[in-house]
């Protein structure tokens, strides 16, 4: 099996169906090695770049919806030909990769390949794109919608919270307090402590 049929056996399983054939074509373009792992909770894919290697290396989680897979694989994909094209001085997430990732991005922004209620909230991250789609309160919730069901039905985002709710994060429970941008102050039941907690982050309501 040649690398590009591995990829796209890898791919048909992952991404819609209709963006096969341009994730494969972005590969032939700039050859990397591929490979998918295990959930992590501090980001959703990882491009790496290794001087003494002629392949660099782009990893996603394997647990991700079909349309968070591959706006992540072009997210990380952008990394590579940025780099090429620019050289590796530039900023991890400056005007250069994200003018790349607009780019690459633009032959998917359609019904053809992302649902409507994703489209709307994509196009307007595309238009400025963060360092991690994550970051994007409303596009995430959305993108949530495609997750398969969680055994766990009763968690949700810590967002979705009124103030003063309780919650539960790691087995540690929380009461939520002001949200500050992106993040909410939130204190330790138990010991008093603050901490800034992403609005992103899925919890478990426990009053």
């Amino acid at each position: 099996m040649t690398l590009t049929e591995s990829l796209r056996q890898i791919l048909v399983k992952k991404i819609p169906a209709s963006a096969v054939n341009y994730a494969v074509d972005l590969w032939e373009k700039e050859p990397f090695s591929f490979k998918t792992t295990a959930s992590r909770k501090t980001k959703l894919g990882d491009f790496r770049f290794r001087s003494d290697r002629p392949l660099q290396t782009i990893t996603i989680n394997a647990d991700l919806n079909p349309y968070q897979f591959l706006l992540t694989y072009i997210h990380e994909v952008a990394h590579l030909h940025a780099y090429v094209q620019y050289g590796r001085t530039i900023a991890p997430h400056g005007m250069e990769w994200k003018s790349t990732f607009q780019r690459l991005m633009l032959p998917m922004l359609s019904t053809d390949v992302f649902p409507i209620d994703l489209l709307i909230p994509l196009r307007k991250h595309m238009n400025n794109p963060k360092a991690s789609s994550s970051r994007d309160l409303f596009l995430m919730k959305e993108m949530s919608k495609y997750d398969e069901k969680s055994i766990n039905s009763d968690i949700i985002f810590l967002s979705d919270l009124k103030p003063g709710s309780r919650f539960l994060l790691s087995g540690r429970e929380f009461e939520k307090g002001e949200t500050r941008r992106t993040r909410v102050l939130c204190e330790e039941v138990n010991s008093g402590r603050k901490y800034l907690i992403a609005q992103l982050a899925k919890v478990k309501p426990s009053n």
